[in-house]
């Protein structure tokens, strides 16, 4: 026995209420792929600085050389990051921007029209069509942009991506990740800064790692190991340029 319209509508905004309330919301999914991406961020700045100052040390153990190439390495990785993250994300905000006006205007032309769209869409998810009928008309009756948006694009027009904050964002996180091989292959004496560099990249790529491998709900050894090889292997190359390009005292 089919079991009432208004039921079957019940239980679909109960239904919704309880996802709305569950960690794997949208919202919650874009904080994650922000930290995700400041991972990665991080994880740049560590492998590209320590590879860069490493192939300078390569070649000598006078400081300022190292210093300079160092500082170059920050500044100009930071600007580069943020530059090509505003690039991407202004390209996709105003691709977000054109789609909500294309959808305000489609509403303002045929609403009535927007609205069987609306209620196919929920009907091609299961709903009877009397069920979905009721859905569209209430939430359209709430928010009608905002549940097209939803139901079509899956967008939320008040959460469209900020193109400064995502630069922010990226150059931060590239210079926190590069300060540690910066700030370790500079105050370290001439005969260890090369290992120690070595190991304080090591260290910081294994928890830069196992933050990514936390976020994304995959194997922590696996997603380390990938660092932290990629890492090594990236300074082992640049060292070794270094010293086919010079002389190096490290014992």
């Amino acid at each position: 026995m089919a079991r009432p319209a208004t039921g079957c509508f019940t239980e679909a905004m109960t239904d919704a209420a309880l996802h709305a309330n569950e960690p794997h919301d949208e919202s919650i999914a874009a904080r994650l792929n922000w930290l995700r991406a400041g991972v990665l961020g991080a994880n740049d700045g560590i492998v590209s600085v320590a590879a860069t100052v490493v192939g300078v040390a390569g070649v000598t153990n006078d400081v300022t050389p190292i210093l300079v190439a160092g500082a170059a390495a920050v500044v100009g990785g930071a600007v580069s990051m943020a530059l090509g993250e505003y690039v991407s994300v202004s390209s996709q905000s105003d691709s977000q921007r054109a789609l909500i006006e294309k959808e305000r205007r489609e509403l303002e032309e045929d609403p009535e029209g927007e609205l069987a769209e609306l209620a196919a869409i929920y009907q091609a998810k299961g709903l009877s069509e009397a069920t979905a009928q009721t859905v569209a008309r209430e939430l359209t009756d709430h928010d009608v942009l905002g549940a097209h948006l939803e139901a079509e694009l899956k967008i939320d027009e008040h959460e469209v991506v900020s193109a400064w904050h995502a630069a922010m964002a990226s150059a931060i996180a590239f210079t926190v990740g590069a300060i540690l091989p910066f700030l370790t292959i500079i105050l370290t004496p001439a005969e260890v800064r090369i290992p120690l560099t070595f190991v304080a990249v090591v260290i910081a790529l294994a928890i830069t790692g196992t933050i990514s491998a936390r976020i994304g709900g995959s194997s922590k050894r696996k997603a380390t190991l990938r660092l932290v090889i990629g890492g090594a292997l990236a300074m082992a190359f640049t060292y070794a340029v270094g010293l086919l390009l010079g002389t190096t005292g490290i014992a």
